[in-house]
Protein backbone atom coordinates (compact mmCIF):
# COMPACT_ATOMS: atom_id res chain seq x y z
CA UNK A 1 0.00 0.00 0.00
CA UNK A 2 2.70 2.39 1.23
CA UNK A 3 4.97 1.50 -2.54
CA UNK A 4 1.24 2.56 -4.25
CA UNK A 5 0.83 5.78 -2.68
CA UNK A 6 4.53 6.36 -3.31
CA UNK A 7 3.86 5.47 -6.66
CA UNK A 8 1.09 7.67 -7.14
CA UNK A 9 2.64 10.65 -5.77
CA UNK A 10 5.45 10.43 -8.11
CA UNK A 11 3.07 10.07 -11.05
CA UNK A 12 1.27 13.16 -9.64
CA UNK A 13 4.15 15.52 -9.20
CA UNK A 14 6.05 14.62 -12.51
CA UNK A 15 2.51 15.27 -14.25
CA UNK A 16 2.52 18.74 -12.22
CA UNK A 17 6.11 19.65 -13.23
CA UNK A 18 5.18 18.67 -16.88
CA UNK A 19 2.17 21.16 -16.84
CA UNK A 20 4.07 23.68 -15.51
CA UNK A 21 7.39 23.83 -17.61
CA UNK A 22 4.62 23.56 -21.03
CA UNK A 23 2.73 26.55 -19.46
CA UNK A 24 5.94 28.66 -19.07
CA UNK A 25 7.42 27.30 -22.37
CA UNK A 26 4.36 28.46 -24.21
CA UNK A 27 3.62 32.19 -21.83
CA UNK A 28 7.02 33.08 -23.06
CA UNK A 29 6.82 32.75 -26.58
CA UNK A 30 4.52 35.89 -27.90
CA UNK A 31 2.40 35.76 -30.71
CA UNK A 32 3.23 38.33 -33.67
CA UNK A 33 -0.83 39.61 -34.80
CA UNK A 34 -1.73 42.87 -36.27
CA UNK A 35 -3.85 44.37 -39.64
CA UNK A 36 -2.93 47.55 -42.24
CA UNK A 37 -5.09 50.74 -40.46
CA UNK A 38 -8.19 51.06 -42.69
CA UNK A 39 -7.90 54.91 -43.80
CA UNK A 40 -11.98 54.76 -44.26
CA UNK A 41 -12.80 52.60 -40.59
CA UNK A 42 -9.93 52.91 -38.50
CA UNK A 43 -8.63 56.40 -39.11
CA UNK A 44 -10.69 59.63 -37.21
CA UNK A 45 -10.66 61.96 -39.54
CA UNK A 46 -12.19 64.57 -37.21
CA UNK A 47 -8.48 64.86 -35.61
CA UNK A 48 -7.74 66.67 -38.35
CA UNK A 49 -9.66 70.08 -37.46
CA UNK A 50 -9.74 72.56 -36.89
CA UNK A 51 -8.46 74.83 -39.88
CA UNK A 52 -7.22 78.17 -38.88
CA UNK A 53 -6.21 80.95 -41.07
CA UNK A 54 -3.81 83.11 -39.12
CA UNK A 55 -5.02 83.18 -35.39
CA UNK A 56 -9.16 82.20 -36.69
CA UNK A 57 -9.69 78.92 -36.27
CA UNK A 58 -12.62 77.90 -38.74
CA UNK A 59 -14.49 74.67 -39.67
CA UNK A 60 -14.38 72.69 -35.83
CA UNK A 61 -16.72 70.31 -35.89
CA UNK A 62 -16.93 68.57 -32.69
CA UNK A 63 -15.08 71.52 -30.71
CA UNK A 64 -11.45 69.65 -31.73
CA UNK A 65 -8.97 70.46 -29.79
CA UNK A 66 -5.83 73.17 -30.89
CA UNK A 67 -2.65 74.82 -29.78
CA UNK A 68 -1.82 78.88 -30.60
CA UNK A 69 -1.16 79.59 -34.25
CA UNK A 70 0.45 82.13 -35.54
CA UNK A 71 -1.81 85.48 -35.45
CA UNK A 72 -0.87 87.00 -38.98
CA UNK A 73 -2.60 85.48 -41.53
CA UNK A 74 -0.09 86.77 -43.82
CA UNK A 75 3.17 84.95 -44.64
CA UNK A 76 6.06 85.22 -46.46
CA UNK A 77 8.94 82.69 -47.44
CA UNK A 78 12.05 82.26 -49.53
CA UNK A 79 14.85 84.91 -50.52
CA UNK A 80 12.77 86.48 -52.96
CA UNK A 81 9.69 86.14 -50.75
CA UNK A 82 6.39 84.76 -51.67
CA UNK A 83 3.30 86.20 -49.70
CA UNK A 84 1.03 83.55 -48.98
CA UNK A 85 -1.99 82.68 -45.98
CA UNK A 86 -0.62 81.20 -42.83
CA UNK A 87 -2.43 78.17 -42.60
CA UNK A 88 -2.73 75.64 -39.53
CA UNK A 89 -4.42 72.18 -39.05
CA UNK A 90 -3.38 68.57 -37.62
CA UNK A 91 -1.39 66.32 -40.04
CA UNK A 92 -1.64 62.42 -40.20
CA UNK A 93 1.61 61.89 -40.40
CA UNK A 94 3.36 59.12 -38.26
CA UNK A 95 2.42 55.79 -36.45
CA UNK A 96 3.75 54.57 -33.56
CA UNK A 97 3.15 50.62 -32.58
CA UNK A 98 4.46 48.75 -28.83
CA UNK A 99 4.83 44.87 -29.49
CA UNK A 100 5.80 41.95 -27.42
CA UNK A 101 7.70 40.10 -29.98
CA UNK A 102 11.32 41.56 -31.49
CA UNK A 103 10.52 42.27 -34.92
CA UNK A 104 7.11 41.80 -35.49
CA UNK A 105 5.25 44.91 -37.12
CA UNK A 106 1.73 45.22 -35.92
CA UNK A 107 0.71 47.87 -38.64
CA UNK A 108 1.86 45.85 -41.75
CA UNK A 109 -0.06 43.04 -40.99
CA UNK A 110 1.28 41.34 -38.25
CA UNK A 111 4.68 40.44 -40.11
CA UNK A 112 7.37 38.70 -38.41
CA UNK A 113 11.11 40.07 -39.76
CA UNK A 114 12.81 37.60 -37.61
CA UNK A 115 16.56 38.77 -38.73
CA UNK A 116 18.22 36.21 -36.53
CA UNK A 117 19.13 39.58 -34.88
CA UNK A 118 18.89 38.96 -31.12
CA UNK A 119 16.68 41.67 -29.25
CA UNK A 120 14.70 41.10 -25.77
CA UNK A 121 11.12 40.50 -25.96
CA UNK A 122 8.37 42.36 -24.11
CA UNK A 123 8.00 41.31 -20.71
CA UNK A 124 6.01 41.96 -17.41
CA UNK A 125 7.57 41.79 -13.86
CA UNK A 126 6.53 40.91 -10.53
CA UNK A 127 8.03 42.23 -7.21
CA UNK A 128 8.88 40.37 -4.81
CA UNK A 129 7.67 42.93 -1.82
CA UNK A 130 4.21 42.44 -3.28
CA UNK A 131 3.59 46.46 -3.59
CA UNK A 132 1.77 46.23 -6.28
CA UNK A 133 1.99 45.89 -9.90
CA UNK A 134 5.02 45.22 -11.45
CA UNK A 135 7.38 46.63 -14.28
CA UNK A 136 7.06 45.99 -18.17
CA UNK A 137 8.96 46.26 -21.10
CA UNK A 138 8.14 46.35 -24.74
CA UNK A 139 9.39 46.98 -27.82
CA UNK A 140 8.20 49.86 -30.51
CA UNK A 141 8.32 50.95 -34.15
CA UNK A 142 8.09 54.62 -35.96
CA UNK A 143 6.66 54.71 -39.29
CA UNK A 144 6.39 57.47 -41.67
CA UNK A 145 2.81 57.48 -42.68
CA UNK A 146 1.77 60.88 -44.57
CA UNK A 147 -1.78 59.33 -45.26
CA UNK A 148 -3.39 62.57 -46.56
CA UNK A 149 -0.92 62.61 -49.53
CA UNK A 150 -1.05 59.03 -50.89
CA UNK A 151 -4.60 59.08 -50.33
CA UNK A 152 -4.48 61.55 -52.55
CA UNK A 153 -7.15 63.48 -50.42
CA UNK A 154 -6.29 67.19 -51.27
CA UNK A 155 -4.24 67.39 -54.47
CA UNK A 156 -1.50 70.19 -55.50
CA UNK A 157 -1.51 71.56 -51.72
CA UNK A 158 1.97 72.24 -50.37
CA UNK A 159 1.65 71.86 -46.94
CA UNK A 160 1.39 67.92 -47.19
CA UNK A 161 4.46 65.93 -46.56
CA UNK A 162 5.02 63.81 -49.21
CA UNK A 163 6.16 60.28 -49.61
CA UNK A 164 4.90 56.57 -48.63
CA UNK A 165 4.40 54.46 -45.36
CA UNK A 166 7.46 53.42 -44.39
CA UNK A 167 9.37 51.95 -41.36
CA UNK A 168 11.56 54.49 -40.18
CA UNK A 169 12.45 53.13 -36.55
CA UNK A 170 13.38 49.96 -34.98
CA UNK A 171 13.57 49.24 -31.28
CA UNK A 172 15.15 45.81 -31.46
CA UNK A 173 18.30 47.82 -33.18
CA UNK A 174 18.82 49.53 -30.36
CA UNK A 175 20.58 49.09 -27.82
CA UNK A 176 19.94 51.79 -26.00
CA UNK A 177 16.67 51.09 -26.17
CA UNK A 178 16.93 48.13 -23.12
CA UNK A 179 19.68 49.53 -21.18
CA UNK A 180 18.58 52.44 -18.48
CA UNK A 181 22.45 53.30 -18.79
CA UNK A 182 23.00 53.79 -22.31
CA UNK A 183 20.13 55.67 -22.54
CA UNK A 184 21.48 58.64 -20.69
CA UNK A 185 23.71 59.16 -23.93
CA UNK A 186 20.59 61.10 -25.04
CA UNK A 187 18.94 62.23 -21.97
CA UNK A 188 21.66 62.93 -19.37
CA UNK A 189 18.97 65.43 -18.46
CA UNK A 190 16.67 62.66 -16.66
CA UNK A 191 18.88 63.00 -13.77
CA UNK A 192 17.48 66.24 -12.83
CA UNK A 193 14.25 64.84 -13.00
CA UNK A 194 15.09 61.50 -10.91
CA UNK A 195 13.34 63.07 -7.41
CA UNK A 196 10.22 62.76 -5.72
CA UNK A 197 9.41 66.73 -6.11
CA UNK A 198 9.63 66.06 -9.79
CA UNK A 199 7.88 63.17 -10.14
CA UNK A 200 5.16 64.85 -8.02
CA UNK A 201 4.64 67.30 -9.99
CA UNK A 202 3.50 65.23 -12.67
CA UNK A 203 0.60 65.28 -11.73
CA UNK A 204 -0.73 68.64 -12.54
CA UNK A 205 0.54 67.81 -16.16
CA UNK A 206 -1.79 64.64 -15.90
CA UNK A 207 -4.74 67.50 -14.87
CA UNK A 208 -4.05 69.92 -17.55
CA UNK A 209 -3.44 66.77 -20.22
CA UNK A 210 -6.67 65.54 -19.28
CA UNK A 211 -9.12 68.57 -19.87
CA UNK A 212 -6.81 70.00 -22.96
CA UNK A 213 -3.06 69.79 -23.71
CA UNK A 214 -0.21 68.93 -21.06
CA UNK A 215 1.99 71.78 -19.59
CA UNK A 216 4.76 72.13 -22.32
CA UNK A 217 7.12 73.59 -19.94
CA UNK A 218 6.99 70.30 -18.02
CA UNK A 219 8.78 68.30 -21.02
CA UNK A 220 10.33 65.14 -18.40
CA UNK A 221 6.59 64.40 -18.02
CA UNK A 222 4.74 62.32 -20.03
CA UNK A 223 0.59 63.22 -17.91
CA UNK A 224 -1.34 60.41 -16.61
CA UNK A 225 0.97 57.49 -18.11
CA UNK A 226 3.90 59.08 -15.83
CA UNK A 227 7.41 59.98 -16.08
CA UNK A 228 9.08 60.54 -20.26
CA UNK A 229 12.27 59.63 -18.71
CA UNK A 230 14.23 57.22 -19.50
CA UNK A 231 13.39 57.39 -22.64
CA UNK A 232 12.99 53.46 -23.40
CA UNK A 233 11.26 50.54 -22.75
CA UNK A 234 11.20 49.69 -19.33
CA UNK A 235 8.25 51.15 -17.46
CA UNK A 236 8.43 50.50 -13.38
CA UNK A 237 4.76 50.27 -12.93
CA UNK A 238 2.67 48.61 -15.86
CA UNK A 239 -1.20 49.65 -15.19
CA UNK A 240 -2.53 48.03 -17.88
CA UNK A 241 -1.32 47.41 -21.46
CA UNK A 242 -3.19 50.51 -23.17
CA UNK A 243 -1.60 52.63 -20.73
CA UNK A 244 1.80 51.59 -20.94
CA UNK A 245 1.66 51.56 -25.10
CA UNK A 246 0.36 54.96 -24.79
CA UNK A 247 3.50 56.06 -22.70
CA UNK A 248 5.22 53.95 -25.15
CA UNK A 249 4.42 56.01 -28.27
CA UNK A 250 5.06 59.65 -26.04
CA UNK A 251 8.83 58.46 -25.14
CA UNK A 252 9.53 56.65 -28.55
CA UNK A 253 8.37 60.01 -30.13
CA UNK A 254 10.41 61.98 -27.73
CA UNK A 255 13.46 59.86 -28.47
CA UNK A 256 13.05 60.53 -32.25
CA UNK A 257 13.03 64.20 -31.68
CA UNK A 258 16.18 64.17 -29.38
CA UNK A 259 17.82 61.88 -32.21
CA UNK A 260 16.57 64.60 -34.69
CA UNK A 261 14.46 61.92 -36.26
CA UNK A 262 11.39 63.94 -35.93
CA UNK A 263 10.98 67.79 -36.41
CA UNK A 264 9.50 70.32 -35.36
CA UNK A 265 6.66 71.38 -37.77
CA UNK A 266 4.72 74.22 -35.53
CA UNK A 267 4.43 77.46 -34.94
CA UNK A 268 6.05 80.88 -36.50
CA UNK A 269 9.04 78.86 -36.61
CA UNK A 270 7.38 76.30 -38.90
CA UNK A 271 5.56 78.11 -41.72
CA UNK A 272 8.17 78.05 -44.12
CA UNK A 273 9.43 74.28 -43.26
CA UNK A 274 10.42 72.15 -40.65
CA UNK A 275 13.05 72.98 -37.93
CA UNK A 276 14.98 71.11 -35.40
CA UNK A 277 13.49 70.60 -32.05
CA UNK A 278 15.41 68.24 -30.16
CA UNK A 279 13.51 68.88 -26.56
CA UNK A 280 9.51 67.23 -28.15
CA UNK A 281 6.82 70.03 -27.71
CA UNK A 282 3.89 67.26 -26.56
CA UNK A 283 1.14 69.50 -27.48
CA UNK A 284 1.98 69.20 -31.14
CA UNK A 285 0.91 66.00 -31.12
CA UNK A 286 -2.53 64.37 -30.83
CA UNK A 287 -2.80 60.46 -30.90
CA UNK A 288 -5.46 57.82 -32.15
CA UNK A 289 -5.44 54.12 -31.17
CA UNK A 290 -5.71 52.20 -34.52
CA UNK A 291 -5.29 49.16 -33.40
CA UNK A 292 -5.98 46.31 -31.68
CA UNK A 293 -9.66 48.25 -31.62
CA UNK A 294 -9.77 51.27 -33.57
CA UNK A 295 -10.87 54.32 -31.10
CA UNK A 296 -13.44 55.88 -33.40
CA UNK A 297 -16.25 56.44 -31.37
CA UNK A 298 -16.03 60.12 -29.89
CA UNK A 299 -16.43 61.47 -26.23
CA UNK A 300 -17.89 64.78 -26.47
CA UNK A 301 -17.14 65.19 -30.09
CA UNK A 302 -13.39 64.12 -29.99
CA UNK A 303 -11.88 60.65 -30.60
CA UNK A 304 -7.80 61.62 -30.50
CA UNK A 305 -6.07 62.53 -27.24
CA UNK A 306 -2.98 64.77 -26.74
CA UNK A 307 -0.44 62.83 -25.27
CA UNK A 308 -0.53 62.31 -21.13
CA UNK A 309 -3.93 62.37 -21.30
CA UNK A 310 -6.09 59.71 -18.95
CA UNK A 311 -6.64 56.18 -20.53
CA UNK A 312 -9.59 55.84 -18.24
CA UNK A 313 -12.21 57.58 -20.24
CA UNK A 314 -10.56 56.09 -23.70
CA UNK A 315 -9.16 52.86 -23.21
CA UNK A 316 -11.61 50.85 -21.23
CA UNK A 317 -11.99 47.65 -23.34
CA UNK A 318 -9.40 47.75 -25.86
CA UNK A 319 -7.12 45.18 -24.87
CA UNK A 320 -8.04 41.19 -25.29
CA UNK A 321 -5.60 38.24 -24.90
CA UNK A 322 -3.00 36.67 -27.23
CA UNK A 323 -4.29 38.88 -30.56
CA UNK A 324 -5.18 42.25 -28.79
CA UNK A 325 -1.80 42.64 -26.65
CA UNK A 326 0.22 45.08 -29.07
CA UNK A 327 -0.91 48.09 -29.87
CA UNK A 328 -0.65 51.06 -32.67
CA UNK A 329 -1.03 54.98 -32.24
CA UNK A 330 -1.63 57.50 -35.66
CA UNK A 331 -0.27 60.30 -34.84
CA UNK A 332 -1.59 63.74 -35.71
CA UNK A 333 1.15 66.30 -35.70
CA UNK A 334 0.43 70.38 -35.59
CA UNK A 335 0.89 71.53 -39.12
CA UNK A 336 1.91 75.90 -39.70
CA UNK A 337 2.42 76.45 -43.23
CA UNK A 338 2.83 79.30 -45.39
CA UNK A 339 1.10 78.50 -48.77
CA UNK A 340 1.89 80.88 -51.27
CA UNK A 341 1.20 79.48 -55.01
Amino acid sequence: MIRLLHSLTTSLLAALLLTLTTSVSAAGVATCTGKFPNPITDICWSCILPLSIGGARIGNFGDQEDIDNPSSPLCTCGVNPIIGLSIGFWEPARHVEAVRKPFCLTSLGGIDLDPGIPAPEAARFTRPEGDGDGGSFYQAHFYVNPVLYYLEVVTDFPCLEKGSFDLAYLTEVDPLWADDELTLIINPDAALFANPVAVAACAADCVAASVGFGIREMFWCAGCQGGLYPMNGHVPYHMGGVRTAALMAQRLTAKMHRELIAWGWHGQAGLCGPYFEPVMNKTAYKTQLTHPIPNTTKEAGKCCQPFGRTTVTWGAGKEYPVRGEDFAFMLFRKRNCCVGY
